[in-house]
């Protein structure tokens, strides 16, 4: 609810948990209160889904999809507005920790040959979120593990016509005006 509207009252989301809102306030004294719980249950599951994929040590493709499958689950059930979110120190610095892990992950990647050298600086580290969130809010009719086999192809094949899975090319060529 706090994903969808911000401002939403706590006595709404009581209502929408079966709950008094005395009951909130009871387990939250504040709406900073509950927004913190909010944050640190988001950060933790993430935290969790980086060392599930084993970055370090497993084979790279097999790390990449475990870890956009279990980031694709902890946006599809904590989807909190990040920028909030990071602007509380400490929950910003557990989060630095875990980009630099991905960070580190995509290198190995690059270096092992799965994703291609010579991108700019930054640019897979900037990626792959956005297609993980594009894919959790969009792919909502896939599993995670369905939405992450699309976010990983794109990743690895992009969109063009020489991709995997891509459209034979008479009915791109069809489609054409």
């Amino acid at each position: 609810m706090l994903a969808a509207d911000p401002a939403v009252s706590i006595a709404a989301i009581a209502a929408e948990a079966g709950v008094d809102r005395r009951t909130v306030y009871r387990n939250f004294a504040s709406r900073e209160e509950l927004l913190a719980a909010i944050y640190e249950a988001r950060l933790s599951a993430i935290e969790r889904a980086t060392e599930d994929a084993r970055l370090r040590e497993a084979p790279v493709a097999v790390a990449l999809h475990r870890y956009v499958e279990g980031i694709i689950g902890v946006n599809r059930t904590w989807p909190v507005d990040l920028s909030r979110m990071l602007a509380d120190e400490p929950v910003r610095r557990r989060r630095e920790h875990s980009v630099r892990e991905l960070t580190d992950f995509l290198r190995r990647a690059t270096d092992e040959g799965l994703l291609r050298s010579g991108l700019p600086d930054g640019w897979v580290s900037a990626l792959l979120p956005q297609l993980m969130n594009i894919a959790s809010r969009q792919l909502t009719g896939l599993s995670p593990a369905q939405a992450a086999d699309t976010v990983v192809d794109t990743l690895l094949n992009g969109l063009g016509a020489g991709g995997a899975g891509a459209a034979p090319p008479t009915a791109v060529t069809q489609a054409r005006p």
